[in-house]
């Protein structure tokens, strides 16, 4: 009897030690991409989600710890317009008394590439153990990155901000939501410059889009066991 309470109770022990082990798994990368839809706002288009277009990215994480990561994205947003599907007037020649309306559309593209820090409200993880870790948790990011548009032919510094949530589907896999605003300093990524003849300086009456992606990511790169982690 006595020999029986001493196995039950090692039986015990060593699953304790294995689920904590379990919670003990943290991976310091992720890899995967994005599809979804973009749309900008620019000479052809004042509406939010106005003449909106298909796009998507690569991207790749460095995770700092259940709370922050920095990641490092490419992307691809298609784009184009057409004055004529504005409510808005815009004059056929700038600063000229007229009532012929500004006729303009193009297509194009809008490629990217940037790095962000994401801040999670919640510790992110896949099983909850003594940290408290959530399988969905929302966040907001800021970075800095680089926009080349097809259609003018034009580079331009670009601040990307956002939020988005998380969602761990297993272990090793992350689902995700991804809304972003790209703020550029170029008023030709449309291939049209002050239509209206009034120039602008820094972010002011410049192009800038939004992209809103779904992602999926994979979880690699596992944290030495024995090694201290960050806990937040």
């Amino acid at each position: 009897m006595q020999t029986l309470r001493y196995t039950s109770c090692l039986i015990v022990l060593a699953l304790a030690l294995s689920a904590s082990a379990q919670d003990d798994i943290e991976y310091r990368m992720e890899l995967g991409g994005g599809i979804g839809l973009g749309f900008s706002i620019n000479d052809t288009n004042y509406s939010f989600f106005g003449q909106p277009k298909a796009g998507g990215t690569l991207l790749w994480r460095n995770v700092f710890n259940p709370r922050s990561a920095l990641k490092v994205q490419a992307g691809y947003t298609m784009t184009g317009g057409d004055t004529d599907k504005m409510d808005d007037f815009q004059p056929a020649q700038p600063l000229t008394p007229s009532t012929d309306r500004l006729k303009y559309s193009f297509t194009g593209g809008l490629i990217n590439i940037g790095v962000l820090y994401e801040l999670h409200f919640l510790p992110y993880g896949y099983r909850a153990g003594y940290q408290g870790y959530k399988r969905l948790v929302p966040y907001m990011q800021a970075g800095i990155g680089g926009v080349y548009g097809t259609a003018g032919k034009a580079f331009s510094i670009e601040i990307p901000l956002g939020v988005g949530l998380k969602y761990k589907l297993a272990e090793r896999l992350n689902l995700g939501f991804d809304w972003q605003v790209h703020f550029t300093m170029s008023d030709k990524l449309d291939g049209l410059e002050a239509p209206q003849g009034i120039k602008s300086e820094g972010f002011k009456n410049k192009d800038y889009y939004h992209t809103a992606l779904f992602t999926l990511t994979y979880s690699f790169a596992p944290r030495c066991r024995t090694c201290n982690k960050d806990e937040w």
